[in-house]
């Protein structure tokens, strides 16, 4: 069953100044990890999800997409405490296309990855479980495709994009100065256990 898959990444001592800085960072650190340089979309939501954005920019996809400082900036522009910054940024991973009359293949493909920083006062303080900073990537099926029987050319694909995974939460990391991040699923499953297996089957084959 698929899962969704976020990775949380927290700051010793942050200020909501130091906010836009980070959240830049993060946002910059894709590119380098199979990741777009530009931002989609900035949305700014206020109290918690429940209510309705305060803010929304769609900037598109490519070159008509926003640099994250740019969009960043624009989106705090007013720092609140209980306020919400999410950003849509491209992740390029290998994913099974389906569709239409084709035989199915493999493809790289952009996945829509939600980058969000959360004020301490946000959603009674989500910041403190989720992180001052959550990236939301969406179903966990790139990675383990557990209702799939992987073939070898298929093996090494989702082996190649659980080692983006895990280079990217090491490149945000580093780049943002966290000092402490968590990869998990919402299920709450053995995340790690669960890739380190799927990988496991990719090396057999």
């Amino acid at each position: 069953m698929s899962d969704t898959l976020y990775l949380s990444l927290w700051y010793p001592n942050l200020r909501l100044a130091s906010l836009p800085e980070k959240l830049t960072a993060v946002l910059g650190a894709f590119a380098a990890h199979g990741g777009e340089p530009r931002v989609y979309a900035a949305t700014v939501w206020p109290i918690s999800w429940t209510e309705s954005p305060v803010y929304q920019q769609v900037y598109g996809r490519g070159d008509r997409g926003a640099d994250p400082a740019f969009a960043v900036e624009q989106a705090l522009e007013a720092l609140h405490e209980d306020y919400a910054y999410e950003f849509q940024i491209g992740w390029n991973l290998w994913e099974l296309e389906t569709s239409g009359t084709l035989d199915a293949r493999w493809v790289r493909a952009p996945r829509l990855v939600r980058v969000t920083g959360l004020g301490p006062l946000f959603g009674e303080a989500a910041y403190e479980a989720d992180g001052h900073i959550k990236i939301d990537f969406g179903t966990d099926t790139p990675f383990l495709e557990e209702d799939l029987e992987l073939d070898p050319v298929g093996a090494g694909h989702v082996a190649e994009n659980i080692v983006q995974l895990v280079a990217l939460a090491a490149g945000v990391e580093k780049a943002s100065g966290a000092t402490a991040r968590l990869l998990w699923s919402e299920l709450g499953e053995s995340l790690a256990q669960r890739l380190a297996a799927r990988l496991g089957v990719g090396r057999l084959q």
